[in-house]
């Protein structure tokens, strides 16, 4: 019987515990109203802003016990754009009356214990508005604990599935929970956050731990009140916030700020069933993304309809763009980008045959569909390749930027391998590699975002690397494996091991080349898989019989890898008993460049390296540039999470020309790595040409005749290039000597009808034009996160490019050419031309709310201009070596080069997408003229108000009736305190202009001569006998090389401007070189006098140059002689005097001077204070060795004095001194 009572008594006490799990009751139906606002800006007074604000009321109606309806009622949607507390949220009704129409459709979802785990909607309701209806059921989304105070769990949310710490406090006389959830959405296991074009720019840990560009924090509180059938939610709010730079978050930031704010009006009991009709399945509670990512954030267009709104942007846009490029429509190539990617594989093919007889409309067209990211582009080029109904040429360019912006996705992939197998990818040798080298790229960024990545998709590569190691194909192995290198697929490195020296044996016959290529396709592999690769290429390196070149890519490869101390230790080791100085002058270099590395992802690195350097200094460190050599040079930037690095590498073996030659630079920035840019030349075929005749190269014109001797040049590879573009080969080309062969038989004098060069000639001579332009969208990176509202802010860069070349000619000839091109150097030639070659440039910055609903936000817009137009008149007369050049001075303002960029708080809606609301976010105001740039824009108070500047200054040259003229415009926040951000926040413009400059007499036109030879004007004897009078006496009158004049030539004036005559007077013991430049005009006295001679008995320079009133203002001398005399060391002693000198050159040189002693100490120099003449300064070199010299400098009134490596080898002397004076 006690048994009985206890069971009552604990039934009892349970009975009186509150329940707080929330819980809806089937049977009944709850009404909330719910207020969303959303605000993008800098939170700072005078400072514009965008927001938008959702109010509504919903009811919740049990449909079963896990089954419920959302009824969404009283939409209201309002915007706000301008400066808080001036300007007011303003309705938007169009977009309400939309909200509420597809927030009318059904809505059911199913909820238990606090987790919400489908939702279904009809058919027709967008995936913008499931996601804002994600947003209000949010709020049931809570695991409530009432045994603990503060616990963690991972859960799925609207974010992913994420880590939330809960803290809980009960009010148990109200008989309420106060629930504070913080989510941790940086560390999602499952995020809905969404990167994309960011697969070339990896993380970096290093750099992030010095600062972060983008912050977020989110915060949910809850009240929930116990009832008799569980926990039931009346209040819950949530706060979001998100801080943006493309800096560091620390300077200054652009911030997003979600508010959600639900509270219960009532609950009822549930009067009627309610009819949902036929709803289907739209996910849980996860944020889901558009597929396609379709609305770029910084356009808002109607997309209906989009092939005649396609046709017309393209005619615009070509037509725009015929004559000029015209940046005032740049920016619709986004548009055109948008339409694009929402038309169908239908619209693309229908388009094409409305574009395709027009060469304008056909390149347009051709050069924007490849935005086009998904399976339709490939599907329509492949149809393009197997028709042949383009050029191999523009199949090259569509085919390239398609792979490289394509959705890395596993149908675009699999389709993309057709390619592989089209004949017409391999008819031309450049469109196969480029094919191959795409691929390979695209499978990089397949296997970013696909972990585990299927060996299915390298396979192709893999077959073609093994078919062509099999038939010993050079070409087809190299290509191979470059494709591999771009792909840098984990299960390519057994296939990669096959053409390596000492892991097959098959791979020591193979060419170096081939090797080497092999060793390079490491490079990206370093970084996903750096264990194994550092076990390959450190075996690789110790092997010391392998070529010497096969082992320095290894070292490089090696470093790619980040090692670790152990492993420099080792590397050290090997180089002190390197007997190889190639290899030692290579890794040394590599280590040093590192060592002295700034950038973060080589923090670690450049410890261990520091330590090698003062391991390896004492034994490597002389060694001169006849050696290979890598150079490095970075910095970077902890306040702006920026910095750049460069690469040189030269690599070496007998020949003194490098076998190959690398240059590649990186950006660092927001904690990513970017290799931007690699060019690359291997010189086999020139080491070819050149071996041997070493000895016979004395001068420039030896080298020339050993070039164009054509028939000696090797028949197949002169050189390889290559270029890397974001770590990805993009381009390869071989130039074989039979093609430079061909180049100089089609220029030669002898050439005749058959040359192509003969067919040119003919066009000009009846007027010919040519024309070409190229919009590409150079780069596109999206971060797309969901907010607790369900609106995805999203942070995005675009970079778009217009480029633009029109040239006209028209040629006459007297004698025309009648049988070969030799003909020519006797004719008189006179050639007009005209055209401009331009590129503009458009760069976006998008941080804020973006639906293909609406846009909230800020944004970034800066544009760039380039501009270079010309005309001009040319005859040329080659037999009497006269060249004449006729410009026309601009009658109007012609912008050079001009940069704009201001900051916008912007407000778009797909409803009156021409009625956009954009705010400048620092308000028009007057300007304050003429204050200098630094002070203006650089407030030293963080009280001092906002400051703005108009800047102009002109450089006239009257006598050509040109000016070119600069303005400046910059308007910056008072808030500069919070550097580094606000230095960019504002608007900015720059520009550089050629203006016509006013004068009493017009010029009419600018003409320039030349005349080479004996033939000259009488003004040229009177030069003749002012350079006898000025230098010292010569024995004979000497003749000029050659006379110039540059002139404005005005009809109702004489000419003006200036005229330059150089002299050469040989003898068998000294050279003489006099150069004349004196003022045109009737009073001008302005002249330029100088004069060097060598003098070859005792191996000595002078030089003497005057200029000013007849060369008698100011003067500077020159000395360099060099003695070697079998007593003492061979010396070269240079000595610069100066007497009287213009007070800018003096203030100059004061200013040098002060900083003279702090760099000198930076570069390890010792100083010392001595009296040393006045107005002179003196540089000394002594060779202590074939490789190393002492340098010693003098100036008035201090001595420097260090040993250096030499460059080059010394060879053949001992020693050389060089004394310089300056």
């Amino acid at each position: 019987m006690w048994q009985l009572y206890l069971c009552l008594l604990v039934a009892l006490a349970a009975s009186e515990t509150d329940n707080y799990e929330p819980f809806l009751n089937a049977k009944k139906t709850y009404e909330y109203k719910y207020e969303g606002m959303v605000r993008v800006g800098q939170e700072m007074p005078d400072l514009a802003e965008s927001a938008l604000k959702l109010r509504c009321t919903f009811k919740i109606i049990g449909e079963s016990p896990q089954t419920f309806v959302l009824q969404i009622s009283n939409v209201d949607f309002e915007d706000f754009n301008g400066i808080p507390g001036k300007s007011v949220f303003s309705p938007s009704e169009k977009l309400t009356k939309r909200l509420s129409a597809e927030f009318s459709q059904p809505i059911v979802f199913e909820f238990s214990k606090g987790q919400i785990t489908d939702i279904r909607t009809a058919p027709g309701v967008s995936n913008a508005v499931v996601n804002i209806v994600r947003g209000i059921l949010g709020f049931l989304q809570v695991t409530v604990k009432t045994t603990q105070s503060f616990y963690e769990l991972v859960e799925l949310g609207i974010h992913g599935v994420c880590q939330s710490s809960y803290i809980v406090e009960e009010d148990s006389n109200a008989k309420e929970l106060m629930v504070t959830q913080m989510v941790d959405i940086k560390n999602c296991q499952q995020p809905a956050a969404l990167y994309r074009g960011m697969a070339h720019a990896p993380e970096d840990k290093l750099s992030k731990q010095r600062g972060e560009s983008v912050v977020s924090t989110v915060k949910h509180s809850y009240t929930v009140k116990s009832t008799a059938d569980g926990g039931l939610i009346t209040k819950a709010s949530s706060q979001e916030r998100q801080y943006f730079t493309p800096f560091n978050v620390k300077g200054g930031n652009s911030r997003m700020l979600a508010l959600r704010n639900i509270e219960l009006l009532k609950v009822s009991d549930t009067a009627d069933k309610v009819m949902t009709g036929q709803v289907q399945s739209r996910g849980n509670l996860m944020y889901k993304t558009e597929k396609n990512l379709k609305p770029i954030p910084v356009v808002m267009i109607n997309l209906n309809d989009p092939v005649p709104k396609i046709l017309d942007l393209i005619k615009r846009l070509a037509q725009a763009n015929i004559y000029h490029v015209d940046s005032a429509s740049s920016t619709d190539v986004l548009n055109l980008i948008q339409l694009l990617r929402v038309a169908t594989l239908e619209n693309l093919e229908q388009l094409w045959k409305q574009v395709s007889g027009n060469d304008e409309h056909r390149r347009w067209f051709l050069d924007m569909v490849v935005e086009a990211t998904d399976e339709r582009i490939l599907k329509f080029l492949e149809t393009r390749f197997k028709l042949g109904d383009i050029t191999a040429n523009e199949a090259g360019q569509a085919l390239v930027v398609a792979f490289n912006h394509l959705s890395a996705d596993p149908v675009p992939v699999a389709l993309a391998q057709e390619f592989l197998t089209i004949p017409f990818s391999k008819s031309p040798t450049l469109l196969w590699n480029t094919v191959v080298l795409a691929y390979g790229s695209l499978l990089y960024r397949y296997c970013v975002y696909t972990d585990p990545c299927p060996v299915t998709v390298v396979q192709p590569l893999l077959d073609m690397a093994a078919s062509s190691l099999s038939k010993n194909s050079e070409e087809d192995m190299v290509l191979a494996l470059k494709a591999l290198g771009n792909a840098a697929h984990p299960s390519s490195i057994k296939t990669l091991l096959k053409f390596l020296p000492g892991y097959s044996p098959a791979a020591e016959k193979l060419p170096t080349r081939v090797q080497g290529a092999a060793v390079q396709a490491f490079r990206l592999l370093a970084n996903r898989d750096p264990h194994s690769v550092q076990d390959i290429v450190l075996n690789l390196f110790v092997q010391k019989t392998l070529p010497a070149e096969i082992r320095m890519l290894a070292c490089m490869v090696l470093l790619d890898t980040k090692p670790s101390i152990a492993l420099i230790s080792v590397i050290t080791e090997v180089l002190l008993e390197e007997n190889d100085l190639q290899v030692a002058s290579f890794s040394y270099s590599l280590l040093k460049g590192i060592a002295m590395s700034r950038t973060p992802d080589n923090q670690n690195l450049s410890t261990a390296c520091n330590i090698a350097m003062k391991i390896l200094t004492r034994r490597l460190g002389h060694l001169s540039y006849r050696y290979s050599k890598s150079m490095h040079f970075d910095w970077f930037h902890d306040d702006f999470l920026f910095g750049t690095s460069t690469d040189v590498y030269m690599l070496k073996n007998e020949s003194p020309i490098p076998s190959k030659l690398m240059i590649k630079g990186k950006i660092h920035f927001i904690g990513r790595i970017m290799q931007l840019l690699e060019l690359g030349v291997h010189t086999d075929g020139i080491q070819e040409l050149f071996a041997g005749k070493f000895p016979q190269i004395t001068d420039f014109a030896s080298i020339m005749k050993i070039l164009t001797d054509w028939q000696n040049l090797p028949k197949d590879r002169l050189l390889t290039a290559y270029i890397r573009l974001f770590g990805q080969e993009a381009f390869l080309m071989d130039v074989s000597g039979e093609s430079i062969q061909s180049i100089i038989k089609s220029l030669s004098p002898s050439a005749g009808k058959e040359s192509k060069v003969w067919e040119k000639i003919q066009d000009v001579q009846r007027g010919t034009s040519w024309h070409w332009t190229k919009p590409h969208l150079v780069y596109e990176a999206r971060f797309i996160q969901p907010t607790c509202l369900g609106l995805p802010v999203e942070i995005s860069k675009y970079y778009s490019m217009v480029n633009g070349f029109t040239m006209k000619a028209k040629a006459e000839i007297n004698p025309p050419p009648k049988e070969h091109l030799g003909e020519l150097l006797s004719s008189d030639i006179s050639l007009h031309t005209d055209g401009f070659v331009g590129v503009t440039k458009d760069h976006f910055v998008f941080h804020g709310i973006n639906t293909d609903l609406f846009q909230c936000g800020v944004e970034l817009k800066s544009k760039t201009i380039n501009n270079l137009p010309w005309a001009f008149d040319l005859k040329i007369n080659v037999k009497e070596q006269k060249y004449e050049m006729n410009l026309t001075p601009m009658k109007t303002a012609t912008e050079l080069f001009s940069v704009n960029s201001n900051v916008f708080a912007v407000l778009r809606n797909i409803e009156d997408p021409s009625f956009s609301k954009i705010s400048p976010m620092m308000p028009e105001t007057n300007y304050r003229q003429g204050l200098p740039l630094a002070t203006s824009i650089l407030p030293t108070s963080r009280d001092e108000q906002d400051t703005e500047m108009k800047f102009r200054q002109c450089a006239e040259a009257t006598i050509y009736g040109t000016a070119i003229c600069m303005e400046a415009e910059a308007k910056r926040s008072h808030y500069l305190h919070e550097y580094p951000l606000y230095y960019f926040l504002g608007h900015t413009r720059f520009s550089y202009q050629l203006e016509p400059a006013k004068s009493e007499n017009p010029i009419e036109k600018i003409q320039i001569q030349v005349t080479a030879g004996r033939k000259h004007s009488p003004r040229v004897r009177e030069m003749m006998d002012l350079s006898r009078r000025v230098f010292e006496a010569l024995d004979s009158t000497p003749e000029p090389v050659v006379t110039v004049k540059a002139l404005g030539l005005s009809p109702s004036a004489k000419p003006l401007g200036y005229e330059g005559v150089a002299f050469y007077l040989p003898t068998a013991q000294r050279d003489d070189l006099e150069m004349i430049v004196s003022e045109v005009g009737e009073l001008a006295n302005w002249k330029v006098c100088a004069n060097a001679n060598v003098d070859k008995t005792h191996s000595s320079v002078k030089a003497h140059l005057k200029w000013g009133a007849e060369c008698q203002t100011y003067d500077v001398s020159m000395r360099v002689s060099s003695e070697c005399q079998p007593e003492s060391k061979p010396s070269i002693y240079t000595k610069i005097n100066w007497g009287a000198l213009p007070s800018v050159f003096t203030i100059i040189g004061q200013r040098i001077q002060e900083y003279v002693p702090g760099i000198s100490y930076i570069l390890g120099f010792y100083q010392k204070y001595e009296k040393n003449p006045e107005n002179q300064a003196a540089v000394t070199v002594v060779a202590l060795s074939p490789e190393t010299f002492d340098l010693r400098v003098k100036i008035p009134e201090r001595t420097y004095k260090k040993t250096l490596p030499s460059p080059i080898e010394l060879v053949g002397f001992e020693a050389v001194n060089l004394t310089m004076s300056t």
